[in-house]
């Protein structure tokens, strides 16, 4: 799997999350909206690699396997960024927290419209939402 493949994935669980919210699927379409941040995050993770280089340590691959978003942005070496966007937008905060709450056990629990509703607005906001920033630096 590959940058692109990531950025292409990120886009196709936006799509079902979507779905799935409009269906009344409100469970499915929260997990698959982290899920496609997680994607995104994933993809910014892989812009650094390099074809060619010695692979990195192997507890250095484990971690990039890992759900958790607040670590694939340290891995993703986006830190710096993204407390500079907090700082600079109180949209953006409010938009950050929402999504943090989402883990992979989400999967196994119950979410109403709203939070669905909230977790995909978060991330999708045309002009605050956690993707956007994230696209920046894919």
């Amino acid at each position: 799997m590959n940058r692109r493949d990531l950025q292409e994935l990120t886009r196709i669980r936006l799509v079902e999350a979507k779905a799935l919210l409009d269906a009344g699927l409100f469970d499915g379409a929260y997990y698959l909206s982290g899920y496609a941040v997680e994607c995104a995050l994933k993809a910014c993770i892989a812009r650094q690699t390099q074809s060619n280089d010695f692979p990195p340590k192997p507890v250095l691959v484990r971690n990039m396997y890992t759900h958790d978003l607040v670590a694939l942005v340290r891995l993703a070496d986006l830190s710096k960024s993204l407390a500079a966007r907090i700082r600079a937008c109180a949209i953006f905060q409010h938009h950050w927290l929402t999504v943090t709450d989402w883990s992979e056990e989400s999967r196994y629990e119950r979410r109403s419209a709203d939070e669905a509703s909230r977790l995909l607005e978060a991330i999708t906001d045309r002009r605050h939402g956690v993707l956007r920033w994230v696209r920046s630096a894919w």
